[in-house]
């Protein structure tokens, strides 16, 4: 059916990792050309290169060609294979770039994933490996992947330039996915974070959560921030602190923030207090434009809703992101799926900005990789 399947065809460098995604899940060959056909650098990247090695890996079979200037992609998904692997991320782009898309394709292999990733654990670019931890976990808990096999764990940060870091994923497989109505978020509870420092003073860190909590303290008395300074041979390469926050509400929506210092040598020295400040301020923000999902984790609960049973699904989310928009363009090409999108004024809501309901009817996606016992 691969090779019948029509082969869909792209143009230009942006949202390649949603493409590869989409292509391996739906099994749809894919050509992206003109890729930075006209930058004095052509071609890909680095750390696209890495990713693409990162999806052969994962697969069993697939196909992939390259031209000599590295601006033409030509991809045959194969197999989700899974497994226990290893893969070395390009230090340009954090681990949380590839371990987005392994978080949408995990559930779907055909022996349980267990994957170590090396790379920066924590940048300014992509979502950090504390806060997809944090966030997508539960989420893929509420689709009914779940299990003690589901874990990220942190072994050794790394930040950015030279990284370091490395961490451990495991995921079990699943049949097929539950459908969700996660329409109402709750009221916040309780608000968690770990506040991280790498070969720099460890009271950057306490002086983070200080200033924090000289926000936070105002609105919810159940703050906990964790101090997290690693030494040694598992603080990574280069120096450099950060935080992460999460807000918890009653009904298990979590919405998340985070920030982190300045690379070594770029840009002007960040104070901890400021960093603090500011990643407090974001989580607010974060909770104003609210949602069941936080903006980092909207286009894997759309992927999951999409690849559910033959059945309603319901998930309230706050302003969709650029990123979730493009992602829904890349839905509808590769599985023909249309949602229904309503908007909630703030009215109707009592809080915070505007919401969307997404509802959609899932395509009854079955792992068919996944052997039966």
């Amino acid at each position: 059916a691969a090779g019948e399947a029509q082969c869909l065809s792209y143009v230009g460098c942006n949202f390649l990792r949603q493409r590869l995604v989409l292509s391996t899940l739906s099994g749809r060959p894919l050509k992206i050309r003109k890729i930075r056909a006209k930058e004095e650098d052509p071609g890909l990247r680095d750390f696209e290169a890495s990713f693409i090695r990162l999806i052969d890996k994962v697969t069993n079979g697939s196909r992939i060609e390259i031209n000599q200037t590295g601006t033409t992609l030509y991809y045959q998904p194969g197999l989700l294979y899974g497994g226990s692997l290893e893969h070395d991320c390009s230090p340009s782009r954090s681990i949380g770039y590839y371990l987005e898309s392994l978080l949408c394709l995990a559930p779907f292999m055909k022996h349980p994933l267990k994957i170590v990733l090396r790379g920066v654990t924590n940048d300014q670019v992509d979502p950090s490996v504390d806060v997809l931890k944090t966030t997508a976990l539960p989420l893929l808990k509420k689709f009914g992947i779940d299990g003690e096999s589901l874990e990220i764990k942190i072994n050794r940060r790394g930040m950015p330039p030279k990284g370091g870091g490395e961490i451990l994923f495991a995921c079990p497989v699943r049949k097929v996915l539950q459908p969700i109505q996660f329409t109402d978020p709750g009221k916040i509870k309780r608000i968690r974070g770990t506040a991280y420092s790498v070969r720099v003073s460890p009271q950057m860190a306490n002086r983070m959560v200080e200033s924090a909590r000289s926000i936070l303290n105002k609105y919810l008395p159940d703050i906990y921030i964790y101090t997290d300074h690693m030494k040694g041979v598992s603080s990574g390469k280069s120096p450099g602190f950060g935080m992460c926050l999460t807000a918890e509400t009653i009904n298990g929506t979590i919405l998340s923030a985070e920030l982190a210092s300045n690379p070594q040598g770029q840009g002007a020295a960040v104070l901890p207090e400021e960093l603090g400040q500011n990643c407090a301020k974001l989580l607010l923000e974060e909770v104003y434009r609210g949602g069941c999902v936080d903006s980092t984790n909207q286009s894997l609960a759309l992927l999951l809703m999409t690849l559910g049973q033959r059945d309603v699904s319901k998930v309230l989310l706050g302003p969709l992101s650029p990123y979730t928009i493009e992602f829904l363009r890349h839905l509808r090409s590769f599985f023909q799926i249309m949602f229904k999108i309503e908007t909630k004024t703030p009215e109707e809501e009592h809080m915070g900005g505007e919401k969307v309901l997404m509802t959609c009817v899932g395509i009854g996606f079955s792992n068919l990789s996944k052997t039966i016992r």
